[in-house]
């Protein structure tokens, strides 16, 4: 077995002394997986797994307090303090009639067997300070050629868990690596099997790439037939040609360019990630050749949604970005109080983020215009900076009249009192030095005595 001794990884004090006792009850226990790759690579580990050749219940033996998270597949988690480490048996996994659980594991004293059973060779390594790094698959090598190599067969890999193949993409987007040719061709091969895999856990690994530094990987997934699989939307575009002077890529070139302009926010790449999603569907092609696409806004917004929903987002995500999408080809006004109108109609808590919006979708367009389309952002921001800073009323609840107010003057609860209402935030969103009790109530009345 290939081991590297001389090869030191810091480990934190809780697993070193996992480790340690079961190493001193005879148990063979190393870090394996993510966190060693992670310490290889400079980074800081989320989690510290330990594999061992001890049983589930001898680790249970050993340790005081311990949780049976998964221990019908050998693992248990041990406690040390407020800190959990899965402690996980070798083992050696039988057939995968799911495309994602084995369907019965053998438990092995080889950690060479366990090694084997692992996705990708840069995570196929395992490390104790006692045998330094154990590195079977040349997992270093790959790390150093900055590429995502399947342990063993990829057909193999790939069948026994078809969201590896997406664990591919979401790697080389984190890590800026490159796949492995065979490697490529068996998610080529495979990738229709994707279908086996659950939304959630889809989800889980989009918004991992999504928020790399470079997303623009979903291109890698649609160019090996992977991408048609969980966004076959995206796929449409991807090959979707926009002859307009505003553009110079096709629509999902220009989604992927967009994303990655997009500050690392969830809400906000996801809103990138579909705000043209349907240009596809509403093109039209004028007698000057040039390409249009109205509608699609709307259009866009009604497949976010179903697209978030079909992918178990949870509503505030899937709210925000459909509202964002809505509005991300919407002017804002060129003056403040059309401004503090838009701001109104809004909300004033995606104001900013909707500007990050519209930041990156110019961003991702040609140079048509740019200039000018960047002025106008940054006047939106400076209007919006400009009305908070002097606290001007944006919403009913800053008004300086309430529905009390208004029931002591005799209106009754319900539309005629809501009616009220908007009509003097109206009035203040043109007007702000009117936000006051003694203004607005005194002009409904002279109103109210007009109307008889």
């Amino acid at each position: 077995m290939c081991r590297t001794a001389q090869l030191k990884i810091e480990i934190p004090q809780g697993a070193a002394w996992v480790l340690d006792k079961l190493q001193a009850a005879g148990y063979e226990a190393y870090v394996v997986g993510g966190c060693v790759r992670d310490s290889l690579l400079g980074r800081s580990p989320d989690d510290w797994d330990i594999t061992t050749s001890a049983k589930p219940e001898e680790t249970k033996t050993l340790f005081r307090r311990t949780v049976d998270t998964g221990i019908q597949h050998g693992t248990v988690t041990v406690m040390v303090g407020s800190e959990g480490y899965e402690v996980t048996t070798y083992r050696i996994d039988g057939e995968y009639a799911d495309g994602r659980h084995p369907d019965n594991v053998t438990f092995t004293a080889s950690l060479l067997e366990d090694l084997k059973r692992r996705d990708f060779t840069i995570n196929a390594m395992a490390y104790s300070p006692a045998e330094g790094l154990v590195d079977e698959f040349d997992g270093i090598g790959d790390i150093q050629r900055r590429v995502i190599r399947a342990v063993g067969d990829p057909v193999q890999r790939f069948t026994e868990d078809a969201l590896r193949m997406m664990r591919a993409i979401r790697f080389c987007a984190q890590l800026d690596y490159r796949i492995e040719e065979t490697t490529r061709e068996g998610i080529r091969l495979l990738g229709p099997n994707l279908q086996k895999v659950s939304a959630e856990r889809i989800r889980v690994e989009l918004e991992k790439l999504l928020m790399s530094d470079h997303p623009g990987e979903l291109r890698e997934a649609w160019e090996l037939g992977l991408l048609e699989q969980f966004l076959p939307e995206l796929a449409v575009c991807m090959t979707c040609e926009q002859e307009n002077p505003h553009h110079c890529h096709t629509v999902g070139e220009h989604i992927l360019a967009a994303v990655a302009a997009a500050p690392h926010d969830k809400a906000l790449r996801l809103t990138m990630l579909l705000h043209d999603i349907a240009k596809p569907l509403v093109k039209t092609t004028d007698g000057n050749g040039t390409d249009h696409f109205r509608g699609h806004v709307g259009k866009s917004a009604q497949m976010a949604d179903r697209i978030l929903r079909r992918l178990k987002y949870d509503n505030q995500t899937r709210e925000t970005a459909v509202q964002l999408i809505a509005w991300h080809d919407r002017k804002l006004g060129d003056s403040l109080p059309a401004i503090r109108r838009s701001i109104a109609e809004l909300g004033e808590e995606l104001f900013l983020p909707l500007l990050e919006v519209k930041t990156a979708d110019v961003a991702a367009q040609s140079d048509f215009h740019r200039e000018e389309k960047l002025k106008k952002i940054t006047f939106w921001r400076t209007s919006y900076e400009r009305i908070r800073s002097a606290g001007e009323c944006l919403s009913l609840k800053d008004l300086a009249v309430s529905g009390k107010d208004l029931i002591a003057e005799g209106v009754r609860p319900g539309r005629q009192m809501g009616t009220i209402l908007h009509e003097m935030l109206e009035d203040v969103l043109e007007k702000p030095e009117h936000n006051t009790r003694e203004y607005l109530l005194t002009k409904w009345k002279e109103s109210f005595d007009g109307k008889g």
